[in-house]
């Protein structure tokens, strides 16, 4: 055995050399604090000591005959059965239906209003024109969503139909066409992805306007786009002061609109979420 002993003081070297090896490839991979520090000061670069992201369960896509599933950490606005979360305006219960698990914008019954405010988030949400379609331009299958109750994205029945191009649907109304029309046929289930960052106010003055990132069905539309302002019609945009949170607001147009899988994710920087 003691001609094998050379070889075998060899292989343990060896493994002792892998061992301190694997053990500062496992050190680096827990952080430096000996790199630059990122601007502002905090944090170095690969930071070990930066707070962890909370983790999150992914949501799961939709089909036609059934809504997904929203992310573990969302508000879920509308879940197929009731309006609780909803008022009419006026703190009052809502006369828009719900049927078959499905929000129906009932014609006259006035906006639906959330009853908590948001910030800047994260919404989803999936609407359906009527079908077969009536109407022609902005009395085809018209709705709206609007967050804080003043920035509004279009709903409307755009699939070969025409109206003007900042009243589309999916449009920033009354400011911005989306960069493409990618509407489906009346009755399918189209989906409305936004990311809003609200604006902020100093001294009764914008410091830095709302902007929006749109996806219609996939496709961005939007691409953190500054609005102009507060929605109007058949006006200039213009922002008046107001809080750092606001209510969503579905838009009841005189059209039986539809929607379902409604779900919000209120959005903070970097390290505070």
């Amino acid at each position: 055995m003691r001609r094998y002993q050379p070889a075998l003081r060899l292989a343990l070297v060896a493994v002792a050399g892998l061992c301190v090896v694997a053990a500062a490839v496992a050190q680096r991979s827990l952080g430096y604090q000996d790199t630059p520090l990122l601007p502002g000061g905090k944090w170095h670069v690969h930071d070990g000591e930066r707070p962890q992201p909370r983790v999150v369960t992914p949501g799961t896509a939709s089909t036609p005959e059934q809504p997904g599933q929203p992310p573990s950490d969302a508000i879920v606005l509308f879940d197929g059965t009731n309006l609780e979360r909803w008022h009419d305006g006026k703190g009052q219960p809502s006369r828009w239906k719900v049927e078959n698990g499905v929000l129906v914008a009932t014609p006259g019954a006035g906006n639906l209003v959330t009853r908590d405010e948001f910030g800047d988030c994260q919404l989803h949400l999936e609407w359906a024109a009527p079908n077969p379609p009536t109407g022609e331009g902005q009395d085809r299958g018209n709705s709206g969503v609007i967050l804080f109750g003043r920035y509004e994205i279009q709903v409307l029945d755009s699939y070969n139909a025409r109206t003007y191009p900042d009243g589309q649907a999916a449009a920033l109304y009354g400011q911005y066409p989306p960069l493409v029309n990618a509407c489906r046929k009346p009755g399918e289930w189209q989906t409305y992805d936004i990311i809003f960052t609200a604006p902020r106010f100093r001294d009764g003055e914008v410091e830095t306007p709302a902007y929006a990132t749109v996806l219609h069905n996939g496709v961005v539309v939007h691409n953190h786009t500054a609005l102009l302002g507060a929605v109007a019609h058949r006006a200039l945009a213009q922002y008046a002061p107001h809080g750092a949170k606001g209510p969503l607001v579905l838009q009841d147009h005189g059209c039986p609109v539809r929607y379902r899988n409604l779900w919000i994710r209120e959005l903070g920087g970097y390290d505070e979420q």
